[in-house]
């Protein structure tokens, strides 16, 4: 694909809500977006570049016989009342009901 058809929305101001100078680059470059407090959506050139580091950590990994794993992203709310993070996330935190069985 051509650089000229690409989507990278670039800014001349970093976000008053950047702190941090990598941040505050990688969001004026085009990177990335974001989405909600601690949560950013990768654009595409952000997330050519996080595929490559992804690779060479792979690459690394494989060579040193380490095993690669894949966790999920929702757990078992007992997990997180064991260390008191679900007071300290409070209302911020998404939960999920089981489904009732039907008979």
């Amino acid at each position: 694909m051509r650089y000229s058809q690409m989507l990278i929305p670039t800014l001349k101001e970093a976000p008053s809500d950047a702190e941090i100078p990598s941040h505050q680059l990688m969001i004026r470059a085009g990177l990335m977006r974001k989405v909600a407090s601690g949560t950013y959506t990768y654009l595409p050139l952000g997330f050519r570049a996080l595929n490559k580091v992804i690779n060479i950590v792979r690459e690394e990994m494989n060579r040193s016989g380490a095993q690669e794993i894949l966790m999920p992203a929702v757990q078992p709310i007992e997990l997180w009342q064991q260390t008191g993070r679900d007071v300290d996330y409070g209302e911020t935190m998404a939960k999920f009901e089981r489904p009732t069985r039907s008979a």
